[in-house]
């Protein structure tokens, strides 16, 4: 009987088989017909794609997983402390499609640190030659730092004025032209697209206080007057037009914020930082690159600066308010290696390694920002977002194809403003203590301001 039980669950499980070899694959799970292709599995530098065996039909997984650790010394002995940590820097989980030649879709999720935030939800059409258009979540092109993939970043953070300035992904629209020599885009943005945090945002500023969902657009060109494998120039510009975001702030309609951390993602302290510039009407961002490679050579530089201009009817102001900063930062591979720039997005991509095991790179950068306007301006309209300049150096070690361990090193100078919307301290009163308020601060051993050194740690896996 027990035998008789085995074959007769054998036969049924074989049945089953046949049967769905003869129904499912041509029967959807609703009951259509659909075409049926085969796929392969391959693996190409340790990543899983799936082919179909006319190429039409693609699909592959892109995960990273970076790691990173934090030290922090050398403050003023009357500044806050600065604490020491580790972090999942990123846990990213991405599946991407080529559905069609001409059709493609990703959705890009983030899980550090146990937080969920959707970041890329594109579809995209290319079916016209040099052109492409794509509809969701993405980042759009302004900055060549903050288009860079953080797999490929010299340094472990982007410049301060990138993060302060240069928009990151956004719900919108998107149009791209590109050839050997030229690339230019254009983009309409709505809302950000991040956390429940930014959803909440966005929903209880629409139903509380009736806020429009708020527009920006960008332009952006590139030229690339010398554009080889081994040996490159781009020289690259932007414009944006933005009005406030209901994904800001709950109740802070028409207003503007830059803020930022020196270049560090351990420490979670904001030294620069305008707070709210209320009544805003809308503001001008713009950017200026020129970058090139030549075998493992790669240097970087940008300017970006911001004009915000203030509702006339609630704010008399003769000019706008200006902030702007720069960084330039360059990297030498040192065992034989190519950098590489990917024309199709005007941006830097994987470097090519020298020996089979891998390369070693040296990088150093310097860079600036400036949240101050006070020059001219009554003290109810000053700012006092603060200003720091930082220096850096960075030994990056890739293995493989797949693997990099990163080491940080930078030195940051914050002025006597950067005091964190007056909650960090920024120097020594005339009684000798600590002080938030600037105002109070006695600088006559130029000590004012918080100074301090950083050491930093990555390690990174994409596959």
């Amino acid at each position: 009987m027990k035998r008789l039980s085995l074959l007769m669950a054998a036969l049924f499980v074989v049945g089953a088989a046949v049967y769905a070899q003869k129904t499912d694959q041509a029967i959807d799970q609703y009951g259509n017909k659909v075409d049926v292709k085969e796929v392969t599995a391959t693996e190409r530098d340790g990543i899983l794609v799936f082919e179909s065996k006319d190429k039409d039909y693609k699909l592959w997984f892109d995960t990273r997983v970076q790691v990173d650790f934090g030290h922090y010394f050398g403050a003023q002995e009357w500044a806050d402390p600065i604490g020491d940590g580790a972090s999942i820097r990123r846990a990213r989980f991405a599946l991407k499609t080529q559905i069609t030649p001409d059709w493609y879709g990703e959705v890009d999720m983030e899980l550090a640190n146990g937080s969920f935030e959707l970041k890329d939800a594109i579809f995209r059409y290319t079916g016209v030659k040099d052109w492409q258009f794509s509809v969701g979540s993405q980042k759009p092109d302004f900055s060549l730092s903050r288009n860079t993939s953080s797999r490929y970043l010299e340094f472990m953070e982007r410049p301060m004025v990138v993060s302060a300035f240069a928009p990151s992904r956004h719900l919108g629209i998107f149009a791209k032209y590109n050839n050997k020599y030229f690339f230019g885009s254009a983009s309409i943005l709505f809302q950000e697209i991040e956390g429940q945090e930014t959803r909440d945002f966005v929903e209880k500023n629409n139903k509380n206080f009736g806020m429009d969902e708020g527009l920006s657009y960008i332009g952006k060109i590139a030229v690339r007057p010398v554009n080889e494998a081994d040996y490159g120039i781009h020289i690259g510009g932007a414009v944006m037009y933005d009005t406030p975001k209901t994904s800001d702030e709950m109740g802070t309609s028409n207003a503007f914020r830059f803020s930022c951390r020196n270049a560090t993602n351990i420490s979670r302290k904001k030294y620069l930082d305008t707070d709210d510039v209320k009544n805003s009407k809308f503001n001008l961002i713009a950017t200026a690159e020129l970058a090139g490679h030549y075998e493992g050579l790669r240097v970087e530089s940008a300017w970006m600066s911001d004009w915000t201009y203030m509702d006339p009817e609630k704010v008399a102001l003769d000019k706008p308010y200006h902030f702007q900063g720069w960084y330039v930062e360059g990297g030498c591979l040192l065992l034989g290696g190519k950098q590489s720039y990917d024309s199709g997005s005007a941006k830097f991509n994987r470097v090519r390694t020298g020996r089979a095991w891998g390369d070693v790179e040296l990088a150093l950068k310097y860079e600036y920002l400036n949240l101050n306007d006070y020059e001219g301006r009554t003290a109810d309209q000053a700012i006092f977002g603060g200003s720091a300049e930082l220096y850096g150096a960075a030994l990056n070690f890739y293995i493989g194809k797949n693997v990099k361990m990163a080491l940080n090193y930078q030195y940051v100078n914050n002025d006597r403003y950067a005091n964190g919307k007056n909650s960090l301290k920024c120097g020594l009163g005339a009684d000798g203590k600590a002080t938030s308020d600037f105002k109070q601060v006695v600088d006559e051993a130029g000590d004012a301001g918080v100074n301090y050194h950083m050491l930093l740690a990555r390690f990174q896996v994409a596959f």
